[in-house]
């Protein structure tokens, strides 16, 4: 756990690392060639092997100072190989951290919503058995969720929208998208969108970026009232293009809707 360049957070935590790929925007995946990098020492059986953190569980408490926490920067937290009761452990300890908010991303986007949405009842009260940390199905779901939880999902494309409708579903106090690497041009229904964050590939293999691709999203934001952040160009580094989209740095967050010229 530690301070982070990502520049959307402020703070990574990770309680799970490694993943498979799934999709085209996985081809390059920053995380993979981190950990056959410099982190290779923390991945002896690779990458690939999803391995749970129970002793990385409370990093979070010890953390006075408000932060934006990004969980799992290295894996997914709704990969399928991670247990429900593990993924509960994690929620706890987001709730006992309201000073905080948590970003959790996903490309496992259905099963953000099938376990999202059995998590709530009317009134707001949290579906947890304590003693076995399992959940229970209610069959209906009206609460938004922790004000300090935002949820969202990646999508690199048109052909992974439906990712998006399956967020729009999900009980959220923010959702949120992550059109990251973006590999082409997206139509976006952006009801129930809360923020939209866009940036270009980075890596010896990058996919160059269509600012075009970039510009529309920009503009169904500006059109839906979404707050926009324009990550980076992207390049051979992450630095390489730098982060301005038309000679604007666009960081905008919920609640922060302003850029910088």
């Amino acid at each position: 756990m530690g301070d982070t360049e990502i520049q959307w957070t402020s703070y990574t935590w990770n309680p799970v690392t490694g993943c498979q790929k799934v999709s085209p925007g996985c081809a390059n995946c920053y995380a993979e060639r981190l950990a056959h990098s410099r982190l290779k020492r923390y991945y002896p059986q690779g990458f690939h092997k999803v391995t749970l953190h129970p002793e990385r569980l409370e990093q979070p408490l010890k953390l006075k100072k408000p932060r934006e926490i990004f969980v799992n920067s290295m894996s997914d937290m709704f990969n399928q190989e991670v247990p429900d009761p593990f993924i509960l452990k994690v929620l706890e300890v987001i709730r006992k951290c309201p000073q905080h908010n948590f970003q959790v991303l996903t490309k496992r986007a259905e099963r953000l919503q099938r376990f999202m949405s059995r998590m709530w009842v009317d009134g707001g009260v949290p579906l947890l058995l304590q003693d076995s940390m399992s959940l229970i199905y209610e069959g209906k779901t009206t609460h938004k969720g922790w004000d300090n939880l935002w949820l969202g999902v990646s999508l690199e494309n048109q052909d992974f929208i439906h990712r998006v409708d399956y967020l729009r579903e999900t009980p959220a106090s923010v959702r949120f998208l992550s059109c990251e690497p973006l590999l082409g041009p997206l139509n976006l229904n952006l009801e129930g969108i809360d923020w939209v964050i866009v940036g270009g590939e980075s890596g010896p293999k990058y996919r160059p970026i269509n600012l075009d691709w970039a510009r529309s999203i920009r503009d169904q934001c500006l059109e839906a009232g979404v707050p926009f952040f324009f990550k980076q160009i992207g390049g051979k580094t992450s630095k390489a293009g730098g982060r301005l989209l038309d000679g604007v740095e666009w960081n905008e967050k919920p609640g922060v809707v302003a850029k910088i010229a």
